[in-house]
């Protein structure tokens, strides 16, 4: 299903980053993620367009919990996706997420204060959608 989909995408996010859990340079390499895009964690709205009109997405809101690359994985995706990537929405009253293409998608905020543990590492999301490690002592 999608949903399982969406969640083995999330799973290979958090596999990427538990090098990084091992390493004193957590702060160093979280820290600087880039946000140009919609990521993880992000609050987004749904923009109004024929293709999320037919799914009755229009207007709503929903968590991003992953991305992939449509060609890769065969997801079936809301939207044009010329550049060949789809984004994972939750949205909020739905059983299972959707792919969407990223320009259908508006970013609300990037849900400060929302906390993940990753392999026994706390990290907390900031107003830039930013994760920071608060048990990390600062840098000298």
């Amino acid at each position: 299903s999608r949903f399982t989909t969406g969640r083995l995408q999330l799973l290979r996010l958090f596999s990427t980053l538990l090098p990084d859990f091992a390493s004193h340079e957590l702060e160093s390499s979280v820290g600087t993620m880039s946000t140009s895009r919609i990521s993880f964690g992000d609050k987004v709205r749904i923009r109004s367009a024929t293709a999320t009109d037919a799914v009755g997405a229009v207007g709503r809101t929903g968590v991003v919990y992953g991305f992939t690359t449509p060609s890769v994985t065969g997801v079936e995706v809301i939207g044009d996706t010329p550049d060949d990537y789809a984004v994972a929405v939750m949205i909020e009253g739905r059983a299972e997420s959707l792919w969407f293409a990223e320009a259908l998608l508006e970013l609300v905020d990037h849900q400060p204060g929302t906390t993940i543990e990753i392999a026994g590492r706390r990290l907390i999301r900031d107003e830039r959608g930013e994760w920071h490690d608060p048990d990390a002592k600062p840098r000298q």
